[in-house]
């Protein structure tokens, strides 16, 4: 079962809002009237979760199959919160798909993620790439003339001005994104899939700026390194965002971090790009 499957042609410029966005080799134009990259004015908000919603995802994270999973460590990551002012900036629609990101790795530009190792599965054109490290990432950020989102960027563009919970709003839907559960079964296919999904299979699950998959279907590399909560010293890791098609829903709101190796290569884990003017695209 699928569902909010989006025609192909969409699956790279989703909404109204330019016919172009940008590979590294120069300009050319798409036959859209959409862009595959949405811009998001500055903003000035604070970052991160106060005791109240740590304490109401915790609630909900008792709620699931395993509920001894979760304690009151378990969101302390997104502590304490912080103002931070984000610049304006463009982010891509979707998840890097695997199509894009093999025109990188033909241009020479990038690694072929790690398929052959037992994911051929995930090898689809319209499923977000995974097992792609974090330099593999940041590679193809800068082919396509762009970078990594930074944490701020990434919560700035789930959250928004109101701090929703989740990219959507302030309540849990479980057919609005990719999910998983906690359980002894990572997967869930309620939501009509038991793992991938294409990119932008959830357009109900948008932003209203209209971002897509910002949580669920995998989990996204950014820019920053990783630090056990805010203010503290960072390690070697870096943030990862967005929770995937294995996460429950309290890992999938907008606030929700966690820190992985940079060498990390993982089905669940994939990326986006962000730019500081509007992209074109080949």
């Amino acid at each position: 079962m699928t569902r909010g499957r989006l025609p192909a042609w969409l699956l790279v410029a989703v909404a109204s809002q330019s016919p172009s966005v940008g590979y590294a080799d120069g300009p050319r134009r798409v036959r859209t009237t959409a862009s595959a990259a949405v811009y998001l004015r500055p903003l000035s908000m604070e970052l991160g979760s106060n005791e109240v919603e740590v304490l109401a995802a915790l609630v909900r994270c008792k709620r699931e199959p395993l509920p001894d999973r979760c304690d009151e460590t378990t969101f302390a990551g997104e502590t304490p919160t912080h103002q931070e002012r984000v610049d304006g900036f463009w982010i891509a629609r979707t998840e890097v798909s695997v199509a894009d990101y093999e025109r990188c790795v033909a241009a020479g530009r990038c690694q072929s993620p790690a398929f052959e190792g037992g994911g051929l599965r995930f090898q689809q054109p319209r499923f977000p790439v995974t097992l792609v490290s974090f330099d593999d990432a940041r590679r193809y950020c800068a082919f396509r003339g762009g970078r990594l989102p930074t944490e701020a960027e990434f919560e700035r563009a789930a959250r928004g001005q109101r701090r929703r919970t989740y990219p959507w709003g302030s309540g849990w839907h479980g057919k609005l994104a990719n999910h998983g559960r906690s359980g002894v079964d990572d997967t869930d296919d309620s939501d009509g899939f038991a793992e991938l999904a294409p990119v932008g299979s959830f357009p109900d699950g948008a932003t209203p700026e209209g971002v897509l998959d910002l949580a669920g279907n995998v989990e996204e590399w950014t820019a920053d390194p990783y630090a056990a909560t805010y203010g503290t010293p960072p390690g070697s890791e870096r943030v990862v965002r967005g929770g995937s098609y294995q996460s429950a829903a309290p890992f999938l709101r907008g606030a929700a971090r966690t820190g992985k190796p940079p060498e990390t290569r993982e089905p669940t884990l994939g990326f986006r790009c962000v730019w500081p003017v509007k992209p074109v695209r080949d």
